[in-house]
């Protein structure tokens, strides 16, 4: 009954806020608590602010008809989520992965809104508070919606397929990151398989790359199933080009031709396949699905080619495990380019394992040649290595700053922690 009564609020004023900062008039203010804050004391700020109510879960901070009062008010957003979710009969595509979800997700949204008014995720807002925001946030005019699910630990991806209740899923790979949470690779494949988990006991529909054979293990069991990859596939591609964009043959299943995206770096290739597929699935025309997929610009520092004065920058910084730094390191390798520099920053999130993951990496950076190597910060610092080394980003950038670089190739690329964007910033 609680939900109910809350669902008439929402029904009401149909937007959620959980940060004063960001609060517009009339938005309704969840005050969720974190390690260092309570949001309860925040609400009467929120009302004045503008808040048409404040959804709370300590009686002392009670507003008379502005706030709302609930035993936990994380868990209301998420049950007040569901009960939203539970009104479109629509279907829910919900992607996850170690690598390539966001820009996945985009490319997705791009083709499928090409023809459907198609809801998804903002920016990468795929957590415990993010995905029920993102359902909150469809209208009644939806045709589709792409959730976005991040997780770094087991029983997190199941609980979120709780209240946005998939009908469609994908899982663009398990790799080597949130090794620490999730206790190893195939802890992972554990916690990713939950939406594989969640759509075989519900009937769901998985897409699947083919070219992954752990994907094939992970997949038993669901009834319905659509491949995608280079061989054995309903939707089959090869690589065209790899610089200074990726571009992509589709030679089965959709008749699009060469797609010249704007996407750099081969690791790609897969994200761009999944966007045909599933726009091939809902219908979506060959042109418009090219289309799409070819007018999509990525941007947040993932895989973005800026070009400055005479130099080319692969920014990639928006996050980085050993599988993802591993690719875009053998991908830079491959770019036909003289003077090549690569910045890297240390890697988030692996216990016990980062050490070896770090070595791992400087193992794999001797196989080539390089103008310059910069390991910036985390467990960088606790190895040997020959390379140039700074403890932050922002020292890295004084670094860089007195290169005074000419027609040079760099790559520049970290966990999120690392903030090597702030390599670039004036």
């Amino acid at each position: 009954m609680q939900i109910e009564s809350l669902y008439k609020i929402y029904q009401q004023f149909p937007s959620v806020q959980t940060d004063t900062r960001k609060l517009k008039s009339g938005d309704i203010f969840f005050a969720l608590k974190g390690d260092n804050f309570n949001g309860n004391e925040f609400a009467k700020q929120a009302i004045e602010t503008g808040a048409s109510y404040a959804v709370i879960d300590e009686a002392a901070y009670e507003i008379p008809g502005k706030t709302f009062l609930v035993d936990d008010v994380l868990s209301a957003l998420q049950q007040l989520a569901k009960h939203h979710r539970q009104k479109f009969t629509i279907p829910f595509i919900a992607i996850t992965g170690s690598n390539g979800k966001t820009t996945t997700k985009e490319l997705i949204h791009a083709v499928l809104s090409s023809s459907f008014k198609t809801y998804t995720t903002d920016g990468n807002l795929n957590n415990h508070i993010g995905v029920p925001i993102t359902i909150l946030k469809i209208k009644a005019d939806a045709e589709l919606a792409v959730i976005e699910m991040g997780a770094n630990h087991q029983k997190e991806i199941a609980s979120y397929c709780e209240y946005a209740m998939p009908t469609h899923g994908l899982i663009t790979n398990c790799g080597k990151a949130h090794l620490e949470g999730f206790g190893g690779v195939d802890g992972v494949k554990k916690g990713k398989g939950e939406l594989f988990d969640y759509l075989r006991n519900n009937n769901g529909t998985a897409f699947i790359m083919w070219d992954y054979d752990y994907l094939h293990e992970m997949s038993n069991g669901l009834s319905n199933v659509i491949k995608y990859g280079t061989i054995d596939a309903s939707i089959e591609g090869t690589i065209s080009q790899s610089e200074p964009f990726l571009a992509v043959n589709i030679t089965k299943g959709a008749s699009t031709g060469i797609i010249k995206t704007q996407l750099v770096g081969e690791y790609n290739f897969p994200n761009v396949l999944a966007a045909v597929t599933l726009g091939k699935h809902f219908g979506v025309s060959d042109e418009k699905i090219k289309a799409s997929i070819e007018n999509y610009t990525p941007s947040n520092s993932r895989s973005q080619l800026i070009e400055k004065d005479s130099n080319k920058i692969i920014l990639d910084a928006y996050n980085a495990n050993p599988s993802s730094m591993k690719l875009a390191i053998e991908n830079f390798a491959k770019i036909h380019a003289t003077n090549k520099v690569l910045m890297l920053g240390a890697m988030a999130e692996l216990g016990e394992e980062s050490i070896s993951e770090h070595n791992a990496i400087v193992e794999l950076i001797k196989k080539n040649n390089w103008a310059n190597v910069v390991l910036v910060g985390g467990d960088f610092l606790k190895i040997d290595h020959p390379y140039i080394s700074f403890p932050n980003a922002m020292e890295a950038k004084v670094w860089l700053q007195q290169q005074h670089f000419e027609n040079t190739h760099l790559l520049i690329k970290g966990s999120r922690s690392m903030q090597m964007e702030k390599v670039l910033s004036n």
